[in-house]
Protein backbone atom coordinates (compact mmCIF):
# COMPACT_ATOMS: atom_id res chain seq x y z
CA UNK A 1 0.00 0.00 0.00
CA UNK A 2 1.29 3.29 -0.84
CA UNK A 3 1.29 5.67 2.14
CA UNK A 4 1.51 9.66 1.78
CA UNK A 5 2.37 11.50 5.07
CA UNK A 6 1.56 15.14 5.18
CA UNK A 7 3.16 17.28 7.94
CA UNK A 8 1.43 20.47 8.09
CA UNK A 9 2.91 23.57 8.94
CA UNK A 10 6.29 21.39 11.02
CA UNK A 11 8.59 18.74 9.85
CA UNK A 12 8.26 15.49 10.38
CA UNK A 13 11.46 13.17 11.23
CA UNK A 14 12.05 9.80 9.68
CA UNK A 15 11.82 7.85 13.21
CA UNK A 16 7.36 9.26 12.98
CA UNK A 17 7.55 8.55 9.28
CA UNK A 18 8.51 4.80 9.81
CA UNK A 19 5.99 4.20 12.33
CA UNK A 20 3.33 5.70 10.15
CA UNK A 21 4.05 3.20 7.69
CA UNK A 22 4.40 0.33 9.48
CA UNK A 23 1.28 0.97 11.34
CA UNK A 24 -0.90 1.81 7.82
CA UNK A 25 0.94 -1.63 6.24
CA UNK A 26 -0.51 -3.81 9.22
CA UNK A 27 -3.95 -2.40 8.07
CA UNK A 28 -3.42 -4.81 4.83
CA UNK A 29 -4.41 -7.98 6.41
CA UNK A 30 -7.51 -6.51 7.32
CA UNK A 31 -8.46 -5.75 3.72
CA UNK A 32 -6.58 -6.61 0.97
CA UNK A 33 -7.68 -4.29 -1.20
CA UNK A 34 -6.35 -1.16 0.07
CA UNK A 35 -4.86 1.00 -2.98
CA UNK A 36 -3.40 3.60 -0.67
CA UNK A 37 -3.48 6.21 1.93
CA UNK A 38 -3.22 9.97 3.14
CA UNK A 39 -1.91 10.68 6.41
CA UNK A 40 -2.25 14.26 8.10
CA UNK A 41 -0.04 15.20 11.05
CA UNK A 42 -1.14 18.28 12.62
CA UNK A 43 0.05 20.48 15.51
CA UNK A 44 -2.64 22.36 16.74
CA UNK A 45 -1.32 26.06 18.63
CA UNK A 46 -3.75 25.75 22.07
CA UNK A 47 -2.66 25.54 25.47
CA UNK A 48 -4.13 21.94 25.70
CA UNK A 49 -1.79 19.13 26.23
CA UNK A 50 -3.54 17.04 23.52
CA UNK A 51 -3.13 19.48 20.20
CA UNK A 52 -1.30 16.48 17.81
CA UNK A 53 -4.33 15.64 15.08
CA UNK A 54 -3.86 12.87 12.88
CA UNK A 55 -6.60 12.35 9.99
CA UNK A 56 -5.88 9.51 7.77
CA UNK A 57 -8.01 9.16 4.64
CA UNK A 58 -7.64 5.64 3.31
CA UNK A 59 -8.61 4.72 -0.61
CA UNK A 60 -10.42 1.37 -1.36
CA UNK A 61 -11.75 0.65 -4.64
CA UNK A 62 -15.63 2.47 -4.55
CA UNK A 63 -15.09 4.13 -1.14
CA UNK A 64 -12.73 6.32 1.00
CA UNK A 65 -12.71 6.33 4.62
CA UNK A 66 -11.96 9.27 6.57
CA UNK A 67 -10.61 9.13 10.64
CA UNK A 68 -9.54 12.24 12.73
CA UNK A 69 -7.91 11.49 16.19
CA UNK A 70 -6.58 14.19 18.81
CA UNK A 71 -4.16 12.99 21.22
CA UNK A 72 -1.01 13.98 23.47
CA UNK A 73 1.34 12.08 20.97
CA UNK A 74 1.15 11.84 17.42
CA UNK A 75 1.70 7.85 17.67
CA UNK A 76 -0.81 7.28 20.11
CA UNK A 77 -3.04 9.39 17.64
CA UNK A 78 -2.06 7.52 14.44
CA UNK A 79 -2.78 3.56 16.85
CA UNK A 80 -6.58 5.24 17.73
CA UNK A 81 -6.90 6.17 14.13
CA UNK A 82 -5.67 2.65 12.95
CA UNK A 83 -7.58 0.83 15.32
CA UNK A 84 -10.61 2.30 14.11
CA UNK A 85 -9.80 2.24 10.47
CA UNK A 86 -9.54 -1.92 11.09
CA UNK A 87 -12.64 -1.62 12.60
CA UNK A 88 -14.07 0.28 9.47
CA UNK A 89 -12.47 -2.59 6.84
CA UNK A 90 -13.51 -5.24 8.40
CA UNK A 91 -16.72 -4.07 8.46
CA UNK A 92 -16.48 -3.30 4.63
CA UNK A 93 -14.91 -6.92 3.77
CA UNK A 94 -18.53 -8.64 5.72
CA UNK A 95 -20.61 -5.79 3.85
CA UNK A 96 -18.77 -7.17 0.49
CA UNK A 97 -18.88 -11.02 1.21
CA UNK A 98 -22.48 -11.04 2.30
CA UNK A 99 -23.12 -9.44 -1.65
CA UNK A 100 -21.08 -12.61 -3.32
Amino acid sequence: MKVNVHAVNFNVDGKLVNFVQGRMDKLEKYYDKVVSSDVYLKVEKTSEKENKIVEVKINVPGDDFLVKKQCKTFEEAVELSAESLERLLVKRKEKIRAHI
